[in-house]
């Protein structure tokens, strides 16, 4: 391992000359070994298949090492899964054979964070396994579920014969002192889909509270409660032969449940996950925090984003990086960050106040694996196929923005080709000694 000492002095040589420029020099070969780049991977189909491992995967992060194992390029990891952070971390670290915080695993629904306008207010959450906790860990203290709804409104759900027969004999009055639900927080597609899409559509168009006196004379006219939906991924590839439903398929039932009996489009507060611009903002704050610790001392300049689904991975780089030139060109004409966010729909828009390290990402590129959804052979998912726009409905169809900066076979081929790209080597390790 090659290594720099930079030794503190009085800035003079024993023979008179000035040695403040040797260690300049040196100061400036441990800066050109640091990186001031970071990698952002995709779990499910690129790391792992299921909760299997992919050989390739952890020889590409081993590229990634020096001779003493320690990571030498700051990474995250990008998933739409819906999961409790540190869970998920541990799986990562075992799989990897590296350290992984929490904060390192950015889930669908963890930039929600950021909206902290709701995160005191009584909100709905839907979704499967540790769908409270995991609520609670995003930072909202108010929630109830679909079981407490059913609970305090008896009578409303009639797809569920089972229910229908219990409350046919009996007096089974609503719980009116039951909070008013005042958001919607969609985490992932939750088991029994008929009898949320049933309750769900019930509560927006009761403002929260399907009670008698709060039912709308005109479906038309009702104020829409505040639907915050976190992954919008169609299909998801798992252990099976074919991709599976996501919550994509949940949400498009429920936008077309909602058409139908409004005639309007229901609107969403925010869109949460990939490929939306907040989820890659965060995931740039995520990494200067890791470069941070790492004792990096460069700014981030350029994130890689290892996915393998052309309709989310690929597009929220590319949706990214666009937000990123724009700003960049604003910020240079003397504006400042969010200044762009008038070019995003409302739904996908970046809080201002949010508390996130400054832009210094300049680029970003994204790299598509064949381990996953992508399947090369196939042809599927390709910007140039026939095949249907996988996208959600609120996010519009750019088949360009759907084409990688480079397709690799693997995890392993394409540290490969980070590490030439940018001539970095992670055995030419700086020391610094005071």
């Amino acid at each position: 391992m090659r290594e720099f000492t930079v030794v503190r002095d009085d800035g003079y040589n024993t023979d008179g000359s000035d040695s403040s420029c040797d260690v300049a020099q040196d100061i400036e070969a441990v800066f050109a070994n640091e990186a001031d780049f970071g990698v952002l991977f995709d779990v499910d189909g690129v790391l792992a298949r299921g909760s299997t491992p992919l050989t390739a995967a952890v020889e590409g992060i081993r590229l990634l090492k020096d001779d003493q194992g320690n990571l030498r390029v700051p990474v995250a990891f990008v998933t739409n899964s819906c999961n409790r952070s540190k869970d998920k971390a541990a799986q990562i670290q075992k799989w990897l054979n590296i350290q992984v915080t929490p904060d390192q695993v950015i889930h669908a629904p963890t930039p929600v964070k950021l909206l902290t306008e709701f995160h005191d207010k009584h909100v709905l959450v839907i979704g499967q396994e540790y769908r409270v906790e995991i609520a609670h860990e995003i930072g909202f203290t108010n929630v109830c579920t679909l079981a407490d709804i059913q609970k305090a409104y008896p009578l409303l759900d009639m797809v569920d014969h089972e229910n229908r027969n219990a409350v046919a004999v009996g007096n089974h009055p609503d719980d009116t002192n039951f909070p008013a639900v005042e958001a919607v927080l969609l985490l992932g597609e939750p088991t029994h889909w008929e009898s949320h899409l049933q309750l769900l559509i019930d509560l927006i168009l009761t403002d929260g509270k399907p009670v008698s006196g709060h039912t709308p004379a005109d479906v038309h006219k009702v104020r829409q409660l505040p639907v915050i939906a976190c992954n919008m991924d169609l299909v998801f590839m798992h252990q099976a032969c074919m991709p599976r439903f996501g919550h994509g398929a949940f949400l498009v039932c429920l936008e077309a449940l909602y058409k139908k009996i409004t005639g309007k489009d229901l609107k969403y507060t925010a869109l949460i996950g990939k490929p939306c611009e907040i989820t890659y903002r965060y995931a740039e704050h995520v990494i200067n925090d890791v470069a941070k610790r790492m004792g990096i001392n460069k700014p981030i300049r350029k994130l890689y984003f290892v996915g393998d689904n052309p309709d989310t991975d690929v597009l929220g780089a590319n949706l990214y990086d666009r937000y990123l030139q724009r700003n960049w060109a604003n910020e240079d004409n003397g504006n400042t960050e969010g200044s762009t966010d008038h070019d995003l729909p409302e739904c996908r828009t970046i809080p201002k106040d949010a508390k996130l390290y400054k832009h210094t990402c300049r680029k970003m590129e994204s790299l598509l694996v064949g381990t996953g959804v992508y399947k090369p052979d196939q042809q599927t998912g390709r910007a140039d196929s026939v095949d249907v726009y996988h996208g959600h409905r609120d996010i519009v169809n750019e088949p360009e923005l759907t084409k990688p900066t480079r397709f690799v076979p693997d995890v392993f081929h394409g540290m490969q080709h980070i590490l030439k790209h940018e001539n970095f080597d992670p055995n030419a390790v700086a020391l610094v000694e005071p």
